[in-house]
């Protein structure tokens, strides 16, 4: 059964292959960058070290390049040597599938501060689904790594130039983070779009099972792997803490949406699934029976009202369609039971729901909060839904809202 509703509104060098015009690069895999968050705790510096991370494509196709981010570094990023595979267990490579990554046909490269940067592009057969190893070696200390916390996804620091280990040795330090590594782009086979999430902690889900690609968008993924034909690319931009309208745990999406989203290679379809923190942090409880004020105070700005929530859909909506891309939204999801909650929150939930349900500004509205709520007490999250918190999904939570969305909104 879906739940999904639909509304009708009005440089390469000789060493490298080269791109041509008719080629179109799409976003198979990403994970939105962000400074590094002192409350969590420092990150390692990673001089003479070799970072390793695995994470899961979507779409697949025949020639895939890398982006890494130094967008939040404070010095120059040196990059020694980088390395691309398909996976193995455990942080493993699989024999053979190994290949250096370059950067204007050099091995190294050095990434200004606060900019991107693209690998060339290599020949790489890899299908939907596939698990990549990317490997880099960075040689000089890094005072302000640009990261992703809180992704479910395992990384290996491993002492000396490791690029090329094909089983992750007994001195690797396991990292509950990515870092240095923003999207992964593939050459499809036949022309597919990309379709660009952007959101908070139940779109990084990150009460699911760390290292198992359970994520409400890699059961989309999966689901659009299983149709006949090309299978689209899907770019999870989801930080966990993230609002719509204020900063806290990352830019808020109103200020990052055009890099996260607007700026995706191969972008067809945009989901727009914020606002629950926007809500949570203006609501929660302020007489000590709430989140720690050390908590609270990380998210700066006043509280929000209905109004600049909509305020604010209308605006990534414009900024999307000026781009010619469809727009879905989800609604907002419950979260009764958390120490956030209030009853003057949930009437902003459900008004915002309403409005998101009603007003046609959308091009389909994603239910999630009807595949989550207890039909018993539908202020609250099925108990086999959330992770033990009543406010963020648990695999099986992530997993149902993968399954209820309407597959024939992205073709």
């Amino acid at each position: 059964m879906t739940h999904t509703t639909s509304t009708t509104p009005t440089g390469t060098t000789p060493t490298t292959p080269t791109t041509t015009a008719k080629e179109a690069w799409v976003r198979t895999w990403g994970a939105a960058p962000h400074a590094p968050i002192e409350e969590f705790g420092p990150l390692p510096t990673f001089a003479d070290t070799t970072l390793r991370q695995v994470v899961r494509i979507s779409g697949g196709g025949s020639r895939v390049r890398v982006r890494l981010t130094n967008e939040y570094g404070t010095e120059p990023l040196t990059i020694g040597a980088a390395q691309i595979a398909v996976a193995a267990p455990e942080g493993g490579i699989r024999p053979g599938s190994a290949q250096v990554l370059t950067f204007a046909g050099r091995p190294g490269v050095t990434v200004p501060v606060g900019a991107p940067m693209l690998s060339d592009p290599i020949e790489l057969p890899v299908p939907a689904l596939t698990q990549l190893a990317i490997s880099l070696y960075l040689p000089e200390a890094i005072k302000s790594a640009t990261c992703h916390a809180m992704g479910v996804q395992t990384a290996w620091s491993i002492p000396g130039n490791t690029v090329d280990a094909l089983t992750m040795p007994e001195t690797a330090t396991n990292l509950p983070l990515q870092a240095l590594l923003s999207a992964i782009d593939i050459l499809p086979d036949a022309p597919v779009t990309a379709i660009a999430v952007i959101g908070d902690s139940n779109t990084d889900c990150s009460g699911t099972t760390p290292d198992a690609n359970r994520r409400w968008t890699d059961r989309l993924a999966e689901r659009l792997a299983e149709q006949d034909g090309p299978v689209q690319g899907v770019s999870n931009q989801g930080i966990s803490g993230n609002r719509m309208l204020n900063p806290g745990l990352g830019e808020a999406v109103l200020a990052r949406f055009d890099r996260d989203v607007l700026a995706t290679p191969g972008l067809g379809h945009v989901v727009i699934a914020i606002g629950l923190g926007d809500i949570c942090i203006s609501y929660a409880p302020k007489d000590g029976n709430g989140p720690a004020p050390d908590f609270l105070a990380m998210f700066p700005g006043a509280a929000v009202t209905v109004d600049d929530l909509i305020a604010g859909y209308v605006q990534l909506i414009a900024r999307a369609r000026a781009r010619g891309v469809r727009v879905y939204v989800a609604t907002l999801t419950p979260f009764e039971g958390d120490d956030v909650y209030t009853p003057e929150g949930e009437r902003v939930r459900q008004a915002v729901n309403e409005w998101i349900r009603t007003s046609g500004a959308f091009d389909a509205v994603l239910d999630f909060d009807a595949v989550w709520r207890d039909t018993a007490h539908p202020t609250r999250i099925r108990d086999d839904f959330h992770a033990g918190d009543h406010l963020h999904g648990s695999d099986a939570g992530c997993r149902a809202l993968g399954n209820s969305i309407d597959l024939s909104l992205f073709r």
